[in-house]
């Protein structure tokens, strides 16, 4: 049977967003972040965090920063509340920097939601996105992710920009990570009825 996922960006999403995030000491998760996740974990979804990490390529911090930084959200999680983050897939490249081929990673590439999908046997079509870009939002629809949430904890307005992407499927644009859960867990249900 196959797997069902819950992709989350990381910045902006589940921890504050201060332009770049380079090292465990900047991390503050957002206070509703901790229950929502253990709420989605109860009800047997993956926690993949897929994350842009340009900050790499333009020299702001290292790979082992990323990884740093990864494991510290994961243990703060683990500590609080019993469980953890599944796997998180990060890009360090930019293409004004790498070029289009090292950055095919990037999202708004489906690129790391499609290595997930092989390396977890994920149902693509039972899963979710939160995130809190357009950017986010593009990489979902890009990679036929079942359901795609936008939360406003993003440290710019992107509600304002959705006026410019009239193609854009977003299934529900959230207060913060935890409604984003709730309505994951109505969704979930409808599908469960449904079968």
């Amino acid at each position: 049977m196959k797997n069902k996922a819950v992709f989350l960006d990381r910045d902006g999403t589940i921890n504050v967003d201060y332009g770049y995030v380079k090292s465990p000491d900047e991390v503050k998760i957002f206070d509703d972040v901790y229950e929502a996740l253990k709420l989605l974990k109860s009800k047997g979804f993956l926690l993949i965090v897929v994350t842009n990490q340009s900050g790499v390529t333009r020299g702001l911090m290292t790979e082992d920063d990323v990884v740093a930084t990864n494991e510290h959200i994961n243990s703060e999680i683990k500590q609080k509340i019993g469980i953890q983050i599944d796997k998180f897939y990060y890009c360090p490249y930019h293409p004004d920097f790498d070029g289009p081929e090292k950055a095919k990673c990037r999202k708004p590439s489906p690129f790391m939601v499609l290595q997930a999908q092989k390396d977890f046997n994920i149902d693509l079509n039972k899963s979710f996105f939160i995130g809190d870009t357009i950017t986010d939002m593009q990489c979902a629809q890009n990679a036929n992710v079942g359901g795609a949430i936008l939360v406003k904890t993003a440290k710019d307005n992107q509600i304002e920009k959705l006026k410019n992407y009239s193609n854009l499927k977003i299934d529900f644009i959230a207060d913060n990570f935890a409604d984003a859960a709730k309505f994951i867990i109505e969704q979930s249900n409808q599908i469960l009825e449904e079968n």
